[in-house]
C-alpha cells in the first residue's frame, strides 16, 4: 500500500487507535490491516462490569439498617459557644440576644442532656435478630435503636463489642419486624479493581447506595493492632460507619468503618474491615459476648534491612522477638529474644504486623508450629497458645528511660558514641535499674548526634546481648565488635533493656 493511499484512508475518519496499530505494522514491514473501532475500544474485560445495579440494590436495601443512639452527658459551661454580652437596660437588642442565647447548645439548665448519633448496620441473622455495626457507632450509648428501610424502629440490645477491630453485635426482637438477612462473603478472593457496592446512612440519608471498586487491599491505617483494611473508592461518608460493602453476588465482604478526608466528606478513600477478619470476631461475640483471642506472649519489632544483615538473613521479613512476657505461653524457653518468627501455623509472616493478627485469629489452647530463625539457622518449634485477654496486663510494656548524669566512670569504654560501664550496685542505684535486669553492660552516657543516639539509645539502658551472645563487661562488647569485623559484618545487633527489663533490638553500623 502506498503512503498516499494510507493517508487517504486515515483522513477518511479511521479511529486514532487504528493509527497506533498501523504505525506498529508499518514499522514491522507488514501490510497494515484495519481493525474495526469497536473491537479496539471495548476489549473483553470491559464487558464484565454491571450494566445496572438496580436489581442488586433492590434485593439488598431492606437488609441494611440505620443505627441511632442516644447518650446522656453532663452539660458544662464550655458547651455555650458565645458568652452572653452585657447590654444596657432597655436596649432594643435585648429580645434578639435573649432568643439567640437561649437556643444555644448548653443554654438554660446546666444538668444532663441527651446527645444523639447516627450510623449504619446490616442484618446477619433474621431468625435470631442479629445486626452488625461498628463499635464506635454504639460506644457509650444509653439507648440503641435500629431503623428499617420502611421507617419502622426497633430497640436493640448490645450483646458484644470489640474495640480492637471496631465491630459490635446487636440483637433485636425478630418478631417485632420482618427481617431480611445477608451473609458474609470471602474477602480474600477480592482483587484490586473488583466492583463493590455500599449501602448506608450517610448524614442521616438512609438507604443511600454508592458503588466503586476495590482500590487496594491489606491497608494499615494505624487505627488498631489488626489493621488489614479493604480500600475502596465507593463513596463513604459520616453515617456510613457499620454499613456493609457488598460484592457483585450480594455478599458482605467488608464493614465500612473509616475514611480519609480533610473536609469530612468522601474524597474516594474509604476503608472496610474485611469479612475474613470480621467473621471470627462476630462468631465469638455472638457466642461469648466477648472475644477470645490467641496469645503468644512475646514483644516484637520489625525486621529492618540492617537487622536482617546483622542476622545473616537473605531478606528483611518476619517479626523479631524483642522480649518474652513473664508467665506467658512461651516463657519456657521455647522462643527466645532475638528469634525471628518467619512462619506461624503454616502462614508466612512477611511483616511484623502480620503476626499479631494471625495469632489473634488462632484458637486459644491450640498447639501450633512456629518457624524461627535463631542464630542464622531455621528451627521449627511447637507452642500452645494462651488467651490474649487473660494476659494483657502481663503483656503491657512501658518504655522508661533514666536521665542519670552522674554514673561512675571507672573502667568505662567509649564505643559508637556510648560510654559503657559494668552493671553493679552503684550503676543500678544511679540509674534506677530494677532486679529484672540481671546481667549486661550499662550505657552511662550517649553522645549527642552519635550513631547510638540516632537509634534512640539513651543513658541508663543496658546492653544484654550483642550478635545474640550475652555480654557482662564492656570488654565483651569490644571483643564482639572485633569478631564481627573479622567476619566482614556491617552491623552489630544489640539487645537492650530499659530499667524495668523491657527489651528491644537496635543495630549499630560498625563498618564506618
Amino acid at each position: 500500500m502506498k503512503i498516499s493511499e494510507l493517508g487517504a484512508q486515515l483522513r477518511s475518519g479511521m479511529a486514532r487507535t487504528t493509527i497506533a496499530a498501523l504505525s506498529v505494522a508499518t514499522i514491522a514491514g507488514t501490510v497494515p490491516t484495519f481493525v474495526p473501532q469497536a473491537s479496539l475500544v471495548t476489549p473483553a474485560y470491559a464487558q464484565s462490569g454491571p450494566v445496572s445495579l438496580a436489581d442488586l440494590s433492590e434485593s439488598l436495601i431492606d437488609s441494611v439498617v440505620n443505627i441511632s443512639t442516644s447518650q446522656t452527658v453532663e452539660a458544662s459551661s464550655g458547651d455555650r459557644n458565645v458568652p452572653r454580652p452585657k447590654l444596657p437596660d432597655g436596649s432594643p437588642f435585648q429580645e434578639f440576644f435573649d432568643e439567640f442565647f437561649e437556643n444555644q447548645p448548653g443554654s438554660g439548665s446546666s444538668g444532663p442532656r441527651k446527645v444523639q448519633s447516627l450510623g449504619s448496620g446490616f442484618v446477619l441473622d433474621a431468625e435470631e435478630g442479629i445486626v452488625i455495626t461498628n463499635n464506635h457507632v454504639i460506644a457509650d450509648a444509653d439507648e440503641v435503636v435500629v431503623n428499617f428501610n420502611d421507617g419502622s424502629r426497633v430497640d436493640a440490645e448490645i450483646i458484644g463489642r470489640d474495640p480492637k477491630t471496631d465491630i459490635a453485635v446487636l440483637k433485636v426482637d425478630p418478631k417485632a419486624h420482618p427481617l431480611k438477612a445477608v451473609k458474609f462473603g470471602d474477602s480474600d478472593v477480592m482483587r484490586v479493581g473488583d466492583w463493590v457496592l455500599a449501602i448506608g446512612n450517610p448524614f442521616g440519608l438512609g438507604g443511600t447506595v454508592t458503588t466503586g471498586i476495590v482500590s487496594a487491599i491489606g491497608r494499615d491505617i494505624q487505627s488498631g493492632p489488626y489493621d488489614n483494611f479493604i480500600q475502596t473508592d465507593a463513596a463513604i461518608n459520616r453515617g456510613n460507619s457499620g454499613g456493609p460493602l457488598f460484592n457483585m453476588s450480594g455478599e458482605v465482604i467488608g464493614i465500612n468503618t473509616a475514611i480519609i478526608s480533610p473536609s469530612g466528606g468522601s474524597i474516594g478513600i474509604g476503608f472496610s474491615i474485611p469479612s475474613e477478619l470480621a467473621t471470627n470476631v462476630v462468631a465469638q461475640l455472638r457466642e461469648f459476648g466477648e472475644t477470645r483471642r490467641g496469645w503468644l506472649g512475646v514483644r516484637i519489632q520489625p525486621v529492618t534491612d540492617d537487622i536482617a544483615e546483622s542476622l545473616a538473613m537473605d531478606e528483611a521479613k518476619g517479626a523479631l522477638v524483642a522480649g518474652v512476657i513473664e508467665g506467658g505461653p512461651v516463657d519456657d524457653g521455647s522462643i527466645l529474644p532475638g528469634d525471628v518468627i518467619v512462619t506461624f501455623d503454616g502462614k508466612e509472616i512477611d511483616e511484623m504486623r502480620d503476626l499479631p493478627r494471625i495469632v489473634a485469629e488462632s484458637p486459644v489452647g491450640k498447639a501450633v508450629d512456629v518457624e524461627v530463625i535463631r542464630k542464622g539457622k531455621k528451627e521449627t518449634l511447637q507452642v500452645t497458645l494462651g488467651r490474649l485477654e487473660d494476659g494483657e496486663k502481663l503483656a503491657s510494656a512501658e518504655d522508661g528511660d533514666s536521665d542519670g548524669e552522674n554514673a561512675l566512670e571507672e573502667s568505662s569504654v567509649e564505643l559508637f558514641g556510648m560510654t559503657l560501664n559494668t552493671l553493679n550496685d552503684a550503676t543500678r542505684e544511679t540509674f534506677g535499674i530494677g532486679d529484672d535486669v540481671v546481667d549486661g553492660v550499662v550505657i552511662t552516657k550517649v553522645a549527642e548526634g552519635s550513631a547510638a543516639a540516632r537509634k534512640g539509645v539513651s543513658a541508663g539502658q543496658v546492653i544484654m546481648e550483642i550478635a545474640q551472645e550475652a555480654v557482662k563487661e564492656p570488654e565483651d562488647i569490644v571483643d564482639a565488635i572485633d569478631n564481627l569485623r573479622d567476619e566482614d559484618r556491617k552491623n552489630a545487633l544489640l539487645m537492650i533493656a530499659d530499667k524495668d527489663g523491657n527489651l528491644r533490638f537496635v543495630t549499630i553500623r560498625i563498618d564506618g
